[in-house]
């Protein structure tokens, strides 16, 4: 049994009595309620329709616990990973466009891949890599840009989407005279909401209550305003003009995409004939490469009309003839009677508009699970897709298991960590063929799947169960539910990952790990929305940091202490030493990048105590010795020799020792200078010194 559930990790759960079912149950329930309206909320954060979050929490939530280690862990969609997520891929699509929905589904697959790649070959400590100090810095940084790209949905106002998020903020700013007053009001009464039951009525759920009420609200009122007109009711030649550009390149990207499909499938073929470098297949990926700018120029150039439209206010209304038309704000001729509705163009689609002239709602969720097919590989964006995956898989799988050992603390649970990275990424394997985009642990839900008295991972079964019976038969409820609600949810998640005392702790701890921490910080608020560069720019850093620090480790002249310990003369000025010997503690590994320092420090100690005919090194400090390390030593012997003078070595450990025999060094030096202690090692040396060091009184004890 305990070999298969090595494999089938969830039969350890078995057997279950009544009390655990019944505490999984309820604590699956609970924890359903907040999922289902922040799936939501996190599909649109990822640039997704927002039933996505629904698909995401489904398979994903169930399969990660089942493979997982943790029994109170919740996986599902979170805000970092959501927004790494549409940060990554608006350079390739437009949000929330079919090309969008199949790369994110795509990079669900490369994370989970890459996952359960370390999982299977137990390689999760490549997580160490993203030091604590470069996470802290990069989830406050996430947070204020997961928070602001909020405001637009709160004011009801359109965001544009470029390659720099301070611009599109600014561009949100000057639109705040336009604010819609509706959405506002439901944006911050469903914050007032969600504050007010967590601070006075912590075990509510608060996410429900705003849900519920502004849903109910939303319906009553009739918050929803959505219209439609064609191009030529539109009375503005320069707005008609627009939007026949924009059809015209929209036309022209569906040919260029079908042109790169059809060469795809011939170089594929090309390929297998002649051979992937043959001059015919070369040709025809440069005649790809070619496309594909292309296809990106058209895409780039349709995002500035759309964003263009959208900043625009119409107002609708008969003229003389009783013939409809649209026409900007503040041109309405004399004589109209319009319908005192601001109106925007929310899309284009050949000769048809959409209009919005209310508060923006979910709207239609498709009833039924979603299909289980195998996401769509596009080749050409796979390199590209690789570094993005490999950063989500890394920061994904440390928010998930900080969370999990958080809770394993309390429950007193077993955790491994190469089965928690199996779990994940098969969890986001599985997501992919459902049409899910990637996920991770969420502490929030944790927490509550913890509090609500969880005792196995069959809550988090139960959770994906009850998502199930949403997605048949509930989703006609969440028709109305507001963007700006959703928008709220988001804000008030991620307000706790806001946590500068943490940078703070982390420059205290040492100024190499707040520096790291603060550049990571700036870089990734900079880099928006390309978040995975600011997160490399500091896990890059980290090591450059951690680099420097070993390549001048602690290096300390040591004299005798009036208790008779050996201690450094920098710290203890005083102490007793001696002109015939020299004691040394070097507190570091022996490796490349440092041997120079310690072969410096040796001999700038000989050159301020020219009569020493022994040097002593204490190597308690010393925990691994390599081959550069082990070169300057023998170098150091030798030469030392020559000059009369004998290296001395204590309290080395196994492994350096062993080291030292496997390659001869143990020889040069001998037997008779390498010691276990610093005080066996000086009895010798005193021993050999004789008469010349009979004053002496380095090596004796002094009384306290």
């Amino acid at each position: 049994m305990n070999n298969l559930a090595r494999f089938l990790p969830f039969l350890r759960w078995f057997p279950m009595n009544g009390d655990t079912i019944k505490a999984d149950f309820m604590a699956g329930i609970t924890v359903a309620l907040v999922l289902i309206p922040q799936s939501m909320a996190y599909a649109q954060l990822a640039g997704l329709p927002p039933y996505y979050g629904l698909y995401a929490s489904f398979l994903p939530v169930a399969v990660a616990a089942l493979w997982g280690s943790s029994h109170q862990l919740g996986t599902g969609p979170v805000a970092v990973v959501s927004l790494l997520t549409a940060s990554s891929l608006a350079v390739f699509a437009a949000p929330g466009s079919p090309d969008f929905i199949a790369l994110a589904i795509m990079l669900s697959l490369l994370v989970g891949l890459i996952q359960l790649t370390l999982g299977v070959f137990k390689l999760g400590v490549i997580v160490n890599f993203l030091s604590h100090p470069v996470i802290v810095g990069f989830t406050n940084a996430a947070a204020i840009i997961i928070g602001l790209s909020q405001v637009s949905k709160l004011f009801g106002v359109p965001m544009g989407r470029s390659e720099h998020f301070i611009n599109d903020i600014v561009g949100v700013l000057k639109l705040v005279g336009d604010t819609h007053i509706p959405t506002l009001i439901m944006g911050v009464s469903a914050i007032a909401i969600m504050w007010a039951v967590r601070k006075y009525r912590p075990t509510w759920p608060g996410v429900l209550i705003a849900v519920l009420l502004a849903t109910t609200l939303s319906w009553a009122i009739g918050f929803e305003r959505i219209g439609t007109t064609k191009v030529a009711q539109v009375a503005s030649s320069d707005v008609q003009a627009l939007v026949k550009e924009l059809a015209q390149t929209e036309k022209r990207i569906g040919e260029v995409t079908a042109e790169i499909a059809v060469k795809s499938t011939l170089l594929t073929a090309m390929g297998q004939q002649h051979g992937e470098q043959s001059q015919a297949a070369l040709s025809l990926k440069y005649e790809m490469d070619v496309l594909r700018l292309k296809l990106a120029d058209r895409e780039q150039e349709n995002a500035k009309r759309m964003r263009a439209l959208r900043k625009m206010a119409f107002q609708r209304g008969k003229d003389a003839q009783g013939l409809d038309h649209l026409y900007l704000e503040g041109e309405v001729p004399t004589g109209v009677t319009t319908d005192d509705v601001r109106w925007r163009i929310n899309k284009a689609k050949g000769d048809d508009l959409t209009l919005v002239g209310g508060g923006e709602v979910v709207g239609r969720i498709p009833e039924g699970l979603p299909s289980l097919t195998m996401p769509h590989l596009d080749m050409g964006k796979l390199g590209s897709l690789l570094s993005v995956a490999l950063v989500i898989s890394l920061v994904g799988f440390m928010e998930a298991i900080s969370i999990a050992k958080a809770i394993a603390a309390k429950t007193k649970q077993r955790l491994d960590p190469n089965q928690e990275l199996v779990g994940q990424g098969l969890s986001n394997i599985i997501g992919s063929f459902s049409q899910a985009f990637p996920v991770s642990g969420s502490f929030s839900r944790s927490a509550v799947n913890m509090n609500a008295g969880a005792k196995t991972g069959m809550s988090s079964v139960i959770t994906a169960s009850f998502v199930l019976l949403t997605l048949l038969f509930l989703t006609p409820l969440l028709y109305h539910l507001p963007q700006a609600v959703l928008a709220a949810i988001i804000i008030m998640a991620v307000v706790g990952l806001v946590n500068f005392a943490a940078v703070k702790h982390a420059w205290h701890a040492h100024k190499h790990d707040g520096a790291a921490s603060v550049v990571t910080f700036v870089a990734t608020l900079a880099f928006a929305p390309h978040l995975d560069e600011g997160i490399m720019v500091g896990a890059g850093l980290a090591l450059v940091l951690y680099l420097l620090r070993t390549m001048t480790p602690r290096v300390a002249q040591l004299g005798r202490f009036k208790d008779g310990t050996l201690r450094d003369i920098k710290v203890n000025p005083g102490l007793l030493t001696s002109e015939h010997v020299v004691a040394m503690r070097f507190d570091g590994q022996l490796y490349f990048a440092n041997v120079s320092y310690f072969e410096d420090a040796v001999l700038e100690a000989l050159a301020n105590h020219p009569q020493a005919k022994h040097f002593l090194v204490v190597g308690d400090g010393i925990n691994q010795l390599d081959a550069s390390g082990e070169e300057v030593i023998h170098h150091l012997v030798t030469r030392l020799k020559e000059a009369g003078i004998t290296l001395v070595f204590s309290g080395l450990k196994k492994q350096v020792l062993d080291v030292m025999r496997a390659t001869g060094l143990f020889d040069l030096i001998t037997q008779a200078n390498i010691f276990a202690t610093e005080d066996q090692a000086l009895a010798t040396i005193y021993d050999r010194l004789g008469e010349v060091a009979k004053d002496d009184l380095f090596c004796k004890v002094q009384p306290a």
